[in-house]
């Protein structure tokens, strides 16, 4: 009886999707407002997705299925697309001026961050129907994802980060000041218990342990640039391209040709390494054991390799003008490298460091591969 009513059970079980999804990705063609569909396996594109609006500083999230991604566009768009069919499924114009956004850990909601008209807005995953329009009066950054259906964004104009739960029937919120003057960005560690937030206004960053009942501010690397001449500020650096090896976050370094290692218990600075010029991504491999650096303008054709035992630059290659963004295998045999104005994207082995393959993309920045369903903050 068992055995029949386990076979009834199958007979009436949807079915599975025809296509595995594990090995695709996503790029941003951020010129034509486009995404091309990837294969890791194949080394190879596959098709693309048109009609996604103003790409120019766009990112994007996966459903926990991996089939759906959920685009945020720099025109206050939010889109989702469905990669196994190469089509938009959905599009709302939720925001004048959108600055990215994240998927809740259950996959149920997708926040977004607003520049204009500021504050964060959250949709059904499903249906792209708002579900919450949590104003800030003031631009909103640095927005994560952390478990228990909860967001974190940092205020750029009010120098706080909030905590939104949606645990419950009715959003929460934490509002948490002293964060610092104008946090620009900042990131989440993959456990959820670590925000770092960024600022524009200081000389230091400023760190929350999420763990605590009460979250409070703590001050890191106070004076990080203190005694340095104050370089111009060609492009900011991305938090979320920051890195962790070991018991070592890797950051870069505002206004400074340098990362920076930070113990990641106590947050005290564990050394420095110069770089060819100021770094934007700082990203490591999955292992940890190198990091790779891509770099603002006017030196952004070149990558450095660091190898984390000895914190030197083991290697550094140019894959050409506008290198601009960088995304690993998932256990990290490849990285695969967006160069804007060559209109490609080059793959490398991390092993040997040479080029594997080079595809055709219109004006690719940032690389998304489908694994990032599975990882928090991203």
């Amino acid at each position: 009886m068992k055995f029949l009513a386990l076979a009834a059970a199958l007979l009436l079980a949807p079915p599975l999707a025809a296509e595995p999804t594990g090995a695709l990705g996503l790029v941003v063609e951020r010129a034509n407002g486009s995404l091309l569909v990837v294969d890791q396996g194949e080394r190879a594109s596959l098709g693309r997705i048109t009609g996604l609006g103003d790409l120019s500083h766009a990112s994007l999230v996966y459903s926990p299925d991996q089939r759906f991604a959920y685009v945020f566009g720099r025109d206050g768009g939010l889109s989702k697309v469905d990669i196994l069919a190469q089509e938009v499924v959905n599009r709302v114009m939720q925001a004048g001026n959108s600055i990215g956004g994240a998927i809740s850990d259950d996959g149920t909601l997708v926040a977004v961050s607003n520049y204009e008209p500021g504050g964060v807005r959250v949709f059904d995953a499903g249906t792209l129907d708002m579900v919450a329009d949590i104003p800030t009066e003031s631009k909103t950054v640095g927005l994560v994802d952390i478990p228990g259906r909860r967001f974190v964004f940092s205020l750029w104009d009010k120098g706080e980060t909030w905590i939104a739960d949606f645990s419950g029937d009715e959003p929460e919120i934490t509002r948490i000041p002293g964060m610092g003057e104008n946090p620009y960005d900042a990131l989440v560690t993959a456990n959820g218990r670590t925000y770092i937030a960024g600022l524009f206004g200081a000389d230091h960053l400023s760190a929350l342990d999420l763990w605590e009942d009460k979250p409070r501010p703590r001050a890191i690397l106070d004076g990080y640039a203190e005694g340095r001449e104050k370089l111009p500020v060609y492009k900011m650096p991305h938090l979320e391209g920051w890195a962790l090896t070991g018991e070592e976050f890797v950051l870069p370094a505002v206004g400074q040709h340098e990362v920076l290692w930070v113990d990641a218990r106590d947050f005290t600075e564990m050394g420095r390494t110069k770089t060819h010029g100021q770094p934007i991504f700082a990203i490591a491999r999955p292992d940890g054991r190198q990091v790779w650096v891509n770099f603002a303008p006017p030196d952004n054709d070149t990558l450095q390799v660091i190898d984390t035992a000895a914190k030197e630059v083991i290697h550094e290659l140019r894959p050409g003008p506008g290198v601009l963004h960088m995304e690993f295998t998932p256990r990290g045999h490849e990285v695969w490298v967006s160069v804007r104005d060559a209109g490609k994207i080059v793959v490398y082995d991390t092993q040997t460091l040479e080029p594997l393959r080079e595809i055709e993309a219109d004006n690719p920045s940032g690389i998304f591969f489908t694994a990032r369903a599975h990882r928090l903050g991203l």
